[in-house]
């Protein structure tokens, strides 16, 4: 469990819940095709973030906090 102060909380406006999903993504029309911004998802909000970023076009993939991370050790 994350300590407060480096806690990874939920992207979810107000939501204080730990996060277990990244959602990478990029807007085509401000970055270049291979740019990654990342929003935080705790289980409840993972589908409705989803889905917001998915109907713009803007949703590039889906994984697991600690998918992401260990990914992010081979970078």
């Amino acid at each position: 469990m994350n300590s407060p102060e480096n806690a990874v909380i939920c992207s979810a406006k107000g939501c204080r819940a730990d996060a277990v999903w990244v959602l990478a993504w990029n807007n085509p029309k401000l970055h270049t095709p291979e740019r990654r911004k990342t929003w935080l998802a705790c289980e409840e909000h993972r589908e409705h973030l989803s889905n917001f970023l998915s109907l713009r076009g803007f949703l590039k993939d889906v994984v697991t906090l600690a998918e992401w991370e260990a990914s992010a050790a081979d970078r």
